[in-house]
């Protein structure tokens, strides 16, 4: 055994790796969107594990409130607000100077994507929302990329590999009759603004985190390997309070569905056509965050109010939300209308504001 695979002989003993699977997980690369809870234990993994190049992907910085959960980052990084990604890539280096972390300190939407899931053998999802999973799971099938999902919010959380149908039904997984349904075979359309929690507005328990996304990890470790048989097709869905795993058999989606993305090839989110648009308020130090579609459901302006007390001063009408939020120090003011539009003051960094909106909104 080289030198250089001396730190995986533990990994290299299990069925599947040996030298070979150890020298293609060197070759792999793979892109990680969102280095936040999840991302950050599974960023952490795959580096340990020697994947050979990791693209890793975030708007934020961290924040004091961000240790509880976030494994890579420490009161340093917080006091110096320091970028997500760029905090990870000098940990990461320090753990395995073999592999090579790029760190991109950007927002993760349709102008850039398909550029950072070049020759990209997984994504994996560390996002805080279902817009940029609507996104991600566009590329995926577009380009034939497997996808692994993952969410977490207080005691729960889900994991899910997409092994993509692809036009032609010649991908390796589909040879062995192995590929899943996609996002958008699941759920057509994303839930209501509000309608779903967020780890800022709900709480979340580190462990629960932790348990999703190592099942994440483990998930992209098969398909870097080419071990397609060994994917998971079941949603897998964890709940440590309730100390329940239930695996929820999917695969019927697929063909019960009308396939926007796998059958009709389109893809809306990708090329722009469905999705928040940002767009800063000359002069008035805010951004407005648009959807050109309305929400599949009615806002409720009340349950979003419940989660939003608190966090700051929320008041509410038949046509509007406003809350006065204070977010790592830094004081927002976020009004929500009908139409799932808002507008987020304090800040005329559309990265900012989509955050904001991701954290006390959610979808």
């Amino acid at each position: 055994m080289s030198q250089g695979l001396d730190r995986y002989h533990r990994q290299m003993l299990l069925p599947g790796f040996g030298e070979d699977g150890q020298a293609r997980l060197g070759h792999a690369k793979a892109l990680l969107v969102g280095c936040g809870a999840l991302g950050s234990i599974i960023a952490d993994s795959l580096c340990r594990a020697g994947v050979g190049c990791l693209v890793i992907a975030d708007r934020d910085v961290v924040e004091l409130t961000n240790l509880q959960r976030q494994v890579l980052f420490d009161e340093r990084d917080a006091a110096e607000a320091t970028p997500k990604a760029e905090a990870a890539r000098r940990k990461l280096s320090a753990i395995n100077s073999q592999v090579r972390v790029d760190a991109v300190v950007d927002d993760v939407n349709h102008t850039n994507i398909e550029r950072l899931a070049d020759g990209c053998g997984v994504i994996v999802d560390g996002t805080d929302n279902f817009e940029t999973r609507y996104l991600i799971n566009d590329v995926a099938v577009k380009h034939g990329v497997p996808y692994v999902y993952g969410g977490a919010v207080g005691t729960v959380g889900m994991c899910y590999t997409i092994l993509p149908h692809t036009p032609g039904g010649d991908a390796p997984w589909e040879r062995i009759g192995r590929a899943t349904p996609d996002l958008r075979d699941l759920f057509d359309q994303p839930p209501p603004p509000g309608s779903t929690p967020t780890c800022d507005t709900a709480g979340v328990l580190g462990p629960a985190v932790g348990v999703v996304a190592h099942l994440q990890a483990a998930e992209a470790i098969k398909v870097l390997l080419g071990a397609f048989e060994a994917v998971n097709p079941k949603m897998v869905h964890v709940d440590l309070w309730a100390n329940t795993i239930r695996q929820f058999d999917v695969a019927a989606a697929y063909g019960a569905g009308d396939g926007v993305c796998s059958k009709q090839r389109r893809f809306d989110y990708l090329n722009g056509a469905r999705g928040s648009g940002v767009t800063s308020l000359c002069g008035r130090n805010a951004v407005q965050i648009t959807r050109p579609d309305r929400p599949a459901g009615p806002i409720d302006f009340d349950r979003i109010a419940d989660r939003l007390r608190a966090h700051g001063d929320v008041r509410t009408s038949r046509f509007m939300l406003r809350a006065n939020l204070t977010d790592g120090g830094e004081p927002y003011e976020l009004t929500l209308f009908t139409d799932g539009r808002a507008i987020v003051k304090g800040t005329d960094e559309p990265a900012t504001a989509r955050s904001i909106y991701a954290r006390y909104v959610g979808a």
